[in-house]
């Protein structure tokens, strides 16, 4: 062959394999900008954004979510990230890591010569046969007093005891129950507060002040919660009305009966009024005299939170003209409310609706309250998980089991197929070496030593003790990670793989404008 037709065929090649190259190299970056933080020994990332403002973390989903990435592919795996984090609370740098390595090998086969619809197909069966083999050495967890619970705080918080200690207390309170239900989140309840002690009580935290400092500081003995998810104003009315005699006739007539509704409300004896939106002064006036705390532009999810702790119902202001036996029906019920002047926060406590713990995480300076809350938010989904799914042996031991029994899917697989079982087998691997190599030990080597340690012993706990770099067993240690966690890093990490593998071509949107129908106009 001569050497032009041979230089014509190699840009072929190199054409074909651009977008790939292009997107690997994409997800590679991201790769890198958090492996560094995996295992016990992992060090931590500084983000800085143009202002100078500074983020000093080692969760990973932080890291991702935070970082300038304008790559479609990185965004593609930092999205994974995000929904990994969304459903299970924790396991996003390992998906991350697990999804870099399988686009890694899979580019590797394709440009040796294997098809991407063969790496594609052996992609799918490794990795159906990985899930089979981390649900099948789940170990389910009995209740909450099991001592498998804290060592899983624990792992996912970092090993920071304070913290693993009171997300073991607030699941108590909450109970296993509540843990399951699926629109239940135990890390919705975690919050950090600068100068706080640490603290786990039954109620709710409202990041909010009262509105002046003439209303109550304490109000106990079955008080009276009104929830409005709305404004606490009179009904708006158009400016152009306003200006009409009929338009402002009907303003002074709602201002009116708005007043008539907010003394209302006094009448019924509520003690407390949360409010989405803000308070008009005149309610402001009425409530303050006849002592009742108000707190306006409460989040969403605490007014929600609120709520079901109390056992009211939200409404909005159009709700307040309904009669006094009918507003009585949406009131909650709390055995005290206080305003902590220290934390400049509202608590409810002893609501009569469902039980709501709180996680008051402790921090001595503005600089690590994030961080902080990000460990304590991490360690409350791992245990959420855990009573959900169980728990597996942690430290990459599994997942190089696994890899094991994965490599044993080739013997039964035809044609080039089996070439991309090697991406899930490789993947599997990787967390394992890269703890390893974060605690400061050769991965090739740890990595071979846990392999022929777990053939020899059948253990499939056996991993790597990063303290002395000897194989221990991670169970026995207390090394122990939800199974949901690993179970959706591995399909999380398997989606974005195949996602990435199947993009041949990269071409650039033309702009679409809107018409002035409301239809979209190209250019």
């Amino acid at each position: 062959m001569s050497l032009k037709k041979q230089a014509v065929q190699g840009s072929e090649v190199n054409e074909r394999l651009a977008a790939l190259v292009t997107n690997a190299n994409a997800i590679r970056a991201v790769t890198s900008a958090v492996e560094g933080t995996l295992g016990p020994k992992g060090l931590d990332t500084m983000l800085v954004d143009k202002f100078g403002e500074v983020v000093i973390t080692n969760d990973g989903v932080t890291i991702l979510s935070r970082m300038e990435a304008n790559h479609p592919a990185a965004r593609m795996l930092i999205n994974v990230a995000r929904a990994q984090e969304e459903e299970v609370g924790d396991g996003t740098t390992t998906a991350t890591v697990m999804a870099g390595q399988m686009v890694a090998t899979g580019v590797e086969l394709v440009a040796r010569g294997v098809p991407v619809a063969r790496v594609i197909e052996g992609l799918r069966l490794g990795l159906r046969r990985a899930l089979e083999v981390v649900r099948a050495e789940a170990r389910p967890v009995a209740d909450l007093d099991d001592p498998r619970i804290r060592q899983v705080a624990l792992v996912a918080g970092r090993e920071h005891a304070d913290i693993a200690d009171l997300i073991v207390r607030a699941a108590g309170l909450v109970g296993t129950d509540k843990l399951k239900e699926p629109n239940f989140k135990l890390a919705d309840t975690v919050t950090a507060v600068e100068g706080a002690d640490n603290e786990v009580f039954m109620g709710v935290l409202i990041s909010k002040e009262p509105l002046n400092r003439q209303m109550p500081a304490a109000l106990s003995g079955g008080v009276r919660i009104l929830i409005l998810d709305d404004a606490l104003e009179a009904e708006e009315i158009e400016d152009e009305a306003l200006a009409t005699e009929a338009g402002f006739a009907r303003y002074l007539q709602l201002q009116d009966e708005f007043r008539a509704n907010v003394k209302k409300l006094v009448d019924l004896g509520i003690g407390l009024a949360l409010v989405d939106r803000g308070v008009a002064s005149a309610a402001e006036e009425i409530l303050t005299d006849a002592g009742v705390m108000v707190v306006q532009r409460v989040l969403n999810k605490e007014l929600r939170r609120a709520a079901e702790h109390t056992g009211a119902r939200m409404i909005k202001r159009t709700g307040l003209k309904k009669s006094v036996s009918d507003l009585e029906a949406v009131l909650g019920r709390a055995q005290a409310v206080i305003h902590d002047e220290k934390l400049e926060r509202v608590r409810i406590q002893g609501g009569s609706g469902k039980p709501m713990a709180t996680v008051l995480v402790g921090a001595a300076t503005e600089e690590v309250v994030g961080e902080r809350e990000r460990i304590a938010k991490d360690a409350a989904g791992a245990v959420q998980s855990a009573i959900r799914g169980g728990v597996v042996p942690g430290g990459g031991s599994l997942e190089l089991w696994a890899a094991r029994e994965v490599d044993g899917v080739r013997a039964g697989v035809k044609g080039m197929a089996m070439y991309g079982v090697e991406c899930v087998v490789e993947a599997l691997r990787r967390p394992l070496a890269q703890i390893v190599a974060n605690a400061g030990f050769n991965p090739l080597e740890k990595v071979g030593d846990v392999n022929a340690a777990q053939v020899a012993s059948g253990s499939n706990s056996l991993g790597i003790d990063c303290d002395t770099g000897e194989v221990a067993d991670m169970e026995a240690a207390g090394v122990l990670d939800p199974a949901p966690v690993k179970i959706y890093a591995l399909r999380a990490a398997g989606e974005v793989a195949e996602a990435i593998l199947r993009i041949d071509t990269i071409i650039m949107k033309r702009e679409e404008h809107q018409d002035g129908t409301g239809g979209r106009k190209d250019e």
